[in-house]
């Protein structure tokens, strides 16, 4: 049967890593986990890299845009590998008829973001295609960093054990609820503001300055369940989460519940999940509140020795579900 590339194959679930592996991971010849960067083995001290592509609709959105995201994005999949950011490369496709003014808005929020964050952009490219050959702006970042020493399969979840705790550095949903709300299909108003924000000093800090970081991810497209079975999947283990302790702010949560959103499949742009040793996991959680990116950081649940490798959400009402893999997406063009 023929098959063709739906919007579903963009929403970070079941389909997105169907296409991956499929297509790219087997025409590219990429062996072993796909994580958020490439670790390469470089003479020294190892190297990390990373590209990623963003589509946001709106271009600009309460909290931030398209270039702001980028960096972010971009910088974000290279400190969770535990890699310390360096340079970014930026690409742009541009549709013509493009406000000059709106460009250089976009350029300057990254300029200011990559300055914020410690890196440079250090090269780059740009195309003007045709009216209604793209859809405004498509911004394209890559990334290198230097691996720190010890944490080359950080991202791979290698050292992941039975009973490591789950933290997260804050609430989830908000930026996309920030982006839906930005859309104005919906007649609504929200005080939500994307999360969108550069986590490297913050992660730099936990694996510094505390000895049993496992694993770390970015919690983007799919939200903390996709993530949370990229884990499992990796690791061959289980997961509980406690819906009681997953921070989720109430105006996103009385939104979800108005418009049938499940935050836990949300996108966030400032979020990361952490799997820590039971022993380090308060150290962690101080580390991460005196930050202003993890003032809202809680333990939200474990690792378990469940083979089957699913996810398990123990809900305040006192029952269970499974937070499986979603195939399709709920938002479409949110990073």
């Amino acid at each position: 049967m023929n098959r063709n590339i739906t919007l579903g194959y963009g929403s970070g679930g079941r389909l997105t890593g169907e296409l991956v592996k499929e297509i790219f991971a087997g025409r590219f010849g990429m062996q072993g986990p796909l994580t958020d960067s490439s670790v390469l083995e470089n003479p020294g001290s190892d190297l990390a890299f990373t590209t990623d592509s963003y589509v946001v609709e709106p271009l600009f959105f309460p909290g931030g845009n398209i270039g702001k995201l980028a960096v972010c994005g971009t910088v974000n999949d290279l400190a969770v590998s535990g890699a310390i950011p360096v340079s970014l490369s930026s690409a742009f496709i541009i549709e013509e008829n493009f406000p000059w003014d709106e460009l250089d808005e976009i350029a300057a929020s990254m300029a200011d973001e990559a300055a914020r964050a410690g890196v440079r952009i250090v090269t780059g490219d740009t195309k003007v295609v045709g009216k209604g050959k793209c859809d405004r702006l498509f911004i394209t970042t890559s990334g290198i960093g230097k691996i720190r020493k010890g944490y080359e399969n950080l991202a791979t979840a290698a050292n992941v054990r039975q009973d490591d705790l789950l933290i997260v550095n804050g609430s989830m949903g908000n930026h996309s609820i920030a982006v839906l709300a930005a859309r104005n299909i919906f007649d609504f108003r929200t005080s939500v503001v994307s999360d969108v924000a550069s986590l490297n000093f913050l992660a730099g800090k936990l694996l510094e300055e505390c000895h049993g970081i496992h694993f770390m991810r970015d919690i983007t497209r799919g939200g903390l369940a996709s993530v949370m079975n990229e884990l499992c999947a990796m690791s061959g283990l289980g997961a509980e989460i406690e819906e009681e302790k997953t921070p989720v702010d109430e105006p996103v949560k009385g939104l979800c519940e108005i418009l049938g959103f499940d935050p836990y499949y949300l996108a966030n742009e400032g979020k990361m999940l952490v799997v820590c040793d039971s022993n380090e996991a308060s150290r962690a959680l101080e580390i991460m509140q005196k930050d202003t990116l993890g003032k809202n950081a809680a333990i939200i649940g474990r690792v378990t020795d469940d083979r089957r490798k699913i996810v398990v959400l123990n809900t305040i009402a006192g029952g269970k579900r499974i937070l499986d893999h979603r195939s399709g997406l709920q938002l479409p063009r949110i990073c």
